[in-house]
């Protein structure tokens, strides 16, 4: 699996959400609204989720494995700390 696409929309408004993203897999799949947060360990992703009946927020669509997970993520974050020193490359 090949990530062959990011897209980062910069949030402006002050908070731990600093970016959100999409990703293409392989130029034919898309997953939208993975979420570029700022933790008390540093940036981490988190993928796009909906609030269930009970409250809890699920993933509507992840990684089955840590390594693609890892994976993900690194490209995810490499983007965004890319598009901080070229802005241009941000999505409006």
């Amino acid at each position: 699996m090949q990530i062959t696409d990011v897209r980062v929309r910069k949030i402006t408004k002050e908070g731990k959400m600093k970016a959100v993203v999409s990703i293409t897999l392989d130029d034919a799949f898309v997953v939208h609204d993975i979420k570029v947060i700022e933790g008390d360990k540093g940036l981490f992703i988190a993928m796009p989720s909906k609030k269930s009946a009970d409250g809890e927020h699920r993933d509507i669509a992840h990684p089955i494995n840590s390594a693609t997970r890892e994976h993900i993520q690194n490209v995810i974050l490499e983007s965004y700390e890319k598009a901080l020193v070229m802005p241009e490359v941000f999505e409006e």
